[in-house]
């Protein structure tokens, strides 16, 4: 992996949690205004899930294609382009009135974000320095967090006094701030290894860090996603409990709504209460990521802190009015947003920089899919099963799930302990070998590629794109 050994670039930080928090609340304003539009029309839990299910199937399905693209084609290209594209959706969006057309706008929307997604995440760590990264991704949350904070907000009360078509116009002009962010970011990766940086900044060069020996070992031609043990059990943990527990982002509508007779604007309010818990669930992970150099801690976090949302749904089922959810959500998010911390650095710190992108779409689609079975599953109920007891059985699979996974991260963390330990051995009697062989009167001859001990981001640091990363 590598990150940026210069000054980290804040300007670039803050300019893209800006863009991506707006372009949040844009998403999560027009989701929201079309959920409730679906449901004030009399449509069920199976016509609110096939429009969840179309933003979410692309950003499965083209998840290999869209993270190659964004390792390979220049930052700044993909995030014009796609940016504009996906203003112009919004814009057809906002005047459709037929549910098929209105779906597949929706999916070619999310196809723009199995793009842009993994496109910005893999640019943060070229940003900044290693040590600066929990600060980074808390930004990035933080923006993130006001932005879905503020979109049911604004859709609870755009919906109640213009319908649908204000807030889908608004959602297009968000994306006009991806377009300005792709134009004003210094920071560029993918493409040719020359825009990694500008002349203006050359100490900001993507170069290699050596990281502990606990983190990723594996160079930019040899590491695999599905070979690295802790990445794989903390997509397999968060995708499973996902399934368990998204449902409710189908079941939630109906159970505000008409079990607990909420008003249109307390939806919004419920909603918001749980992206308003992101912001200090994410600070608090960032400051206690720095003590954590060891990755394995990063799994465990992600481990409790989906237990800790499953717990929250759970306790969700019991309560008699819509206000009561608010604090319930507000606990939620915070576990949310530390996991989102712990998921995001690891993926930062063990995926190789030239396949950054690829890596996090990979994780981005098993999340995806996950949430895409929950939907289905949470529509497909409600016609037989009232909202109340769907989501007790969402946040009791969420943590039964959490529990049956704490041997499996058991064994993963002490998996790359094991091998760092055996890697180490094999080290030291090289060594002693070589001194051997010295002291019998002939110098030791260094091997080729001798000096790349402390692991692989220094060949990974020479592959292709590798100079040109930001997140």
């Amino acid at each position: 992996m590598s990150f940026t050994t210069g000054e980290s670039r804040w300007s670039d930080v803050w300019l893209a949690a800006t863009a991506r928090g707006a372009t949040i609340c844009g998403d999560f304003l027009a989701a929201t205004a079309l959920a409730l539009a679906l449901q004030n029309a009399g449509a069920g839990g199976l016509a609110v899930s096939a429009l969840l299910l179309a933003a979410t199937l692309p950003l499965v399905v083209l998840a290999p294609l869209a993270g190659r693209l964004a390792d390979r084609v220049d930052s700044r290209t993909l995030l014009v382009t796609v940016g504009l594209a996906q203003a112009a959706i919004c814009t057809m969006l906002a005047v459709a009135t037929h549910p098929v057309l209105v779906i597949g706008l929706v999916a070619l929307l999310a196809c723009g974000l199995a793009v842009t997604q993994p496109c910005l995440a893999a640019l943060l760590p070229a940003m900044v320095r290693p040590s600066d990264m929990p600060r980074a991704s808390a930004i990035t949350q933080t923006a993130v967090s006001l932005g879905a904070l503020g979109g049911p907000v604004l859709a609870g009360l755009l919906v109640g006094q213009f319908g649908t078509r204000v807030p889908l116009l608004v959602d297009a002009v968000t994306y006009l701030a991806l377009v300005a962010a792709g134009l004003l970011l210094r920071t560029r990766r993918g493409g040719r290894p020359a825009t990694a940086t500008t002349p203006e900044l050359p100490t900001a060069q993507v170069q290699a860090v050596p990281q502990p020996a606990k983190r990723a070992a594996g160079t930019a031609e040899g590491w695999r996603f599905r070979r690295d043990p802790l990445m794989v059990v903390m997509v397999v943990c968060i995708a499973v409990v996902i399934t368990a527990i998204g449902g409710i982002n189908v079941i939630e509508v109906f159970f505000i709504r008409e079990t607990l007779n909420g008003s249109a604007t307390m939806y919004g309010l419920v909603g918001a209460a749980w992206m308003a818990g992101l912001l200090p669930g994410g600070w608090f992970a960032a400051r206690l990521v720095r003590r954590l150099d060891d990755d394995g801690w990063l799994v465990r976090g992600v481990l409790v802190t989906l237990a800790g949302c499953s717990l929250m749904v759970l306790l969700a089922s019991t309560v008699p009015t819509a206000t009561l959810l608010v604090p319930l959500w507000l606990v939620a998010g915070a576990a949310n947003g530390a996991q989102n911390v712990f998921a995001n650095l690891l993926t930062a710190r063990r995926a190789p920089e030239s396949m950054r992108a690829r890596a996090y779409a990979s994780y981005g689609a098993a999340v995806q899919g996950g949430s895409m079975t929950g939907y289905l599953l949470g529509g497909l109920l409600l016609t037989v099963v009232s909202p109340r007891p769907l989501i007790a059985a969402a946040g009791a699979a969420g943590l039964l799930v959490a529990l049956a996974f704490v041997p499996i991260v058991a064994r993963a963390v002490r998996r790359p302990a094991i091998e760092d330990r055996e890697s180490e051995t094999d080290r030291s009697s090289q060594c002693a070998d070589d001194a051997g062989l010295a002291t019998l009167g002939r110098p030791a001859e260094p091997e080729a590629g001798g000096g790349d001990t402390v692991g692989s981001w220094l060949s990974a640091s020479h592959a292709r794109g590798s100079g040109t990363s930001s997140s």
